[in-house]
């Protein structure tokens, strides 16, 4: 195979899995791992991949990472308030689940020093690692295939295992929240997919929002919003925007 194929090929690779390592590919074109290395140099300064420990993730993989870290550290306070008034929420007896949402991160922060014996549905990554430290919480974490931003799970694995539970209440993310529209949407169709079965599946359940979201709309429209209890977020919200939620039968929890 000439060079310039199994270049070819290992982008080809990348676009598949989003990673390749050294040592399966030093496998796969009989080749030293040393050409493998030098073949992945050559790639990098072409911009067609990054280097990592042992192998090279996608450009694209890797803007989705940088995006999904850059949600983690916007609106940190408005996060914490939305956090703290959700958990005033929580009944103990509850079964509670927490989306894959930054939101959800600011709310496993406060949980993870607590005294109570809390049961916690997650399928988010941070939030498990997160409250595994606290042996006061009984802990079940929902896997599968894991997304491309690295948030958590939300294929079809991860439905049909939460599909076997019931939560007393959901705390739900949303990237657009508009009352006006009823409609609430997701930037993506399987994790919209999996928040539409979520919020069906519990007794009750609430959507977790920074009030930049109110009034917008994102690409998959995953529920009507008087589908759910109600919205928690920063501040107070207009009071046409109140008369709406009020008529669509939700409450405005402002935190």
């Amino acid at each position: 195979m000439f060079l310039e194929e199994r270049h070819a090929k290992i982008l080809e690779m990348l676009e598949k899995d989003g990673k390749v390592l050294v040592k399966e590919l030093a496998e796969i074109f009989s080749v030293t791992e040393d050409s493998i290395r030098k073949d992945l140099s050559s790639l990098e300064l072409d911009g067609k991949l990054k280097r990592t420990y042992g192998g090279a993730v996608g450009i694209k993989e890797k803007l989705q990472m940088t995006e999904a870290h850059k949600r983690r550290i916007s609106d940190v306070e408005a996060k914490r308030k939305i956090a703290a008034a959700a958990v005033k929420l929580i009944n103990a007896h509850d079964l509670i689940f927490l989306d894959i949402s930054t939101i959800s991160i600011a709310i496993a922060q406060i949980l993870e020093k607590t005294e109570n014996n809390y049961k916690i549905l997650t399928n988010m990554v941070d939030v498990l690692v997160m409250l595994a430290r606290n042996p006061k919480i009984n802990l079940i974490f929902a896997g599968g295939q894991i997304n491309k931003s690295r948030d958590g799970f939300s294929d079809a694995l991860n439905i049909d295992f939460i599909s076997n539970f019931r939560p007393g209440i959901s705390f739900i993310g949303a990237f657009g929240v508009d009352i006006k529209k009823n409609s609430l949407t997701s930037r993506d169709t399987a994790g919209g997919i999996h928040k539409a079965r979520m919020i069906e599946l519990s007794k009750s359940s609430y959507i977790i929002a920074e009030s930049r979201k109110i009034g917008t709309e994102s690409l998959y429209r995953f529920a009507t919003l008087d589908k759910v209890d109600g919205i928690i977020t920063e501040t107070e919200l207009s009071d046409d925007l109140k008369s709406a939620a009020e008529k669509l039968g939700i409450k405005i929890i402002s935190a």
